[in-house]
């Protein structure tokens, strides 16, 4: 397989991009990025996707910035005195599949003239991943919608929880997205867990 990158987006916060990561990082033994982690150092989501996946192929790069509050990327950068830009953010030089892990939403801001928006490369295959909650169809056909309008390339949908099928049949049929599969909600997330949804999620890789 050609080198391709994985940008992994949320709906928004807490709607499981770290499993999702880790799982179509294992998928494609790709390596693993996260280039702002904001809180958390030292349980990071690098530290979880490295727990999580048992290939021997991946390769871990540091974050770009690590910041101690675990905020918004913009105020948590201004609690340690740093600035954030993204032409400053330079991608690891690698010569495998690359996931990049974002940080909540598209529209989380960097600084106050950039967002999470400005991390994705047009060439990126960008990954959503949705879960249910009381306004998550809206929050994702607007993720949908920006990504579109921003010329980015949509690879496609993950739902992440329990099922609800009349929220996740609008929004395929609405968005125009293919949906790549669901993450259920398990009881915990371990290596063979991650590694079975990397199987499933494989074939379908390997088709696009």
């Amino acid at each position: 397989m050609s080198k391709n990158t994985y940008f992994i987006t949320g709906i928004s916060t807490e709607v499981g991009k770290t499993v999702a990561s880790a799982i179509v990082t294992e998928a494609l033994e790709a390596d693993y990025w996260k280039p702002i982690q904001a809180g958390d150092l030292g349980h990071s989501d690098t530290h979880k996707v490295r727990s999580l996946v048992s290939n021997t192929r991946t390769q871990f790069h540091p974050n770009a910035f690590s910041l101690n509050t675990p905020m918004s990327p913009h105020a948590a950068a201004d609690i340690d005195g740093v600035t954030i830009k993204a032409s400053e953010i330079k991608r690891p030089k690698t010569k495998n599949n690359l996931v990049i892990e974002g940080a909540g939403g598209l529209l989380v801001p960097i600084n106050d003239a950039e967002t999470i928006l400005d991390l994705i490369a047009p060439e990126d295959r960008v990954i959503i991943v949705s879960r249910h909650y009381l306004g998550s169809i809206n929050h994702t056909l607007l993720t949908v919608d920006k990504l579109k309008q921003a010329g980015k390339t949509i690879f496609g949908i993950l739902f992440s929880g329990d099922e609800h099928p009349t929220t996740e049949a609008v929004i395929e049929k609405m968005s125009g997205v293919p949906v790549l599969g669901r993450i259920d909600e398990e009881p915990y997330f371990d290596k063979m867990v991650v590694k079975e949804y990397a199987e499933l999620l494989k074939e379908i890789l390997s088709k696009q």
